[in-house]
């Protein structure tokens, strides 16, 4: 038997019929940018999320960027980020000109909310929550500290789609929540697309207008704009998907729940759950000394797997210029050393999830 980690097809067969029906739809309705798909999936999400107002953009990474952007956050400020997330939360930062300030994550892989305060200085002006994985941080505690002390506080709410804490759904927070819905995601699209949820009429607005060339009205830029509008049919491909988000959170959460109770192997750790939140596992993450052993052992058993993620941004080439090195940020190059997704998608058979069971179960380092 051969599993991939992640198998996009098995979503698309789900409900083979509606997206293809609404792919012909709009194929057939002659309007294929920001028309009426796009306007009602930003109205549906933003309802499903819990804010007033949602923008579709083209990617997730636009919606950090210019997240900061709107907010006026640039050259000068600082952003406080945890250290162990995908790049493009910082490229988001330093984007426009800001700098990134590093906070170790927690044992839930989410920011150490006790470790924020002390990184505050006078040139900070907002942070950069990631709920990664598909668990929120600890955002009661997090949004006391950015409230105390003037903060912006924008979410990255790339790999929670449907994550909760305290009854809130993550998006809706901050003074942004920042959306991808890159194929791998559980609100995935046919391609890229990303969105930005908010309740401050005037940053919806301005989000708006950023992202189309930076003009409200046709061929009248009032900014220094960009083009970054989500595609009318990957809105439309986006709002049959998500009429279906809680049947396809629950399966995965299902399928969690059977890999918490049956993997028993001491060779590596499970996720922990955070007190006061869901996880609705965009992966699932195991931590083991042994990776490279196990990765090998896995493949030698076809069965898939991937790191999120191999390098911790601080020690990207990307981000030289910082002047981190190996051992300034141990908790997040510790966790880039172990961590290790293993197979978690829609439409996962019982049998793979068996056999990827006692494959795990029954490896010797």
């Amino acid at each position: 038997m051969k599993i991939m980690p992640n198998r996009l097809d098995r979503g698309f067969y789900q409900y083979q019929e509606e997206f293809e029906k609404k792919a012909i739809e709009v194929l057939r309705s002659g309007w294929y940018v920001l028309g009426k798909e796009v306007s009602s999936f930003e109205e549906e999400f933003a309802a499903y999320v819990g804010t007033k107002y949602c923008v579709g953009l083209a990617s997730g990474l636009d919606a950090l960027w210019l997240a900061f952007r709107v907010l006026g956050v640039g050259a000068g400020d600082e952003v406080i980020v945890q250290s162990n997330t995908y790049i493009a939360s910082v490229m988001g930062i330093t984007i426009n000109g800001a700098t990134p300030v590093f906070v170790e994550p927690d044992e839930y892989y989410g920011i150490d909310a006790a470790k924020i305060e002390e990184k505050i200085t006078p040139k900070t002006k907002a942070v950069l929550v990631v709920h990664l994985y598909g668990q929120a941080c600890q955002m009661d505690k997090i949004c006391e500290i950015t409230k105390k002390h003037g903060l912006y506080l924008v979410e990255d709410c790339a790999q929670s789609h449907g994550a909760v804490y305290d009854g809130k759904m993550t998006g809706s927070f901050g003074d942004i929540g920042c959306f991808s819905f890159y194929p791998s995601k559980n609100l995935g699209a046919f391609g890229d697309g990303g969105a930005i949820t908010c309740n401050d009429p005037k940053i919806a607005a301005d989000m708006k207008m950023y992202r189309n060339y930076g003009s409200e009205k046709r061929y009248y830029n009032k900014v220094v704009g960009a083009n970054s509008r989500l595609d009318e049919i990957q809105a439309g491909l986006l709002r049959v998907r998500l009429s279906h988000m809680e049947e396809l959170t629950k399966e995965k959460i299902a399928i969690a729940a059977r890999y918490d109770r049956e993997l028993s192997n001491a060779a590596f750790t499970l996720p922990q759950k955070r007190p006061h939140a869901n996880h609705i596992y965009h992966q699932y993450v195991i931590r083991t000394m042994h990776r490279k052993a196990l990765i090998d052992y896995l493949n030698e058993k076809e069965i898939g797997t991937i790191i999120h993620y191999p390098i911790p941004p601080h020690l990207s080439e990307a981000y030289q210029s910082l002047g981190y090195h190996r051992g300034d940020l141990p908790i997040a190059e510790a966790f880039a050393d172990e961590v290790l997704s293993i197979p978690m998608y829609n439409g996962m058979t019982e049998e793979e999830q068996t056999y990827v069971i006692e494959a795990l179960n029954a490896f010797r380092p």
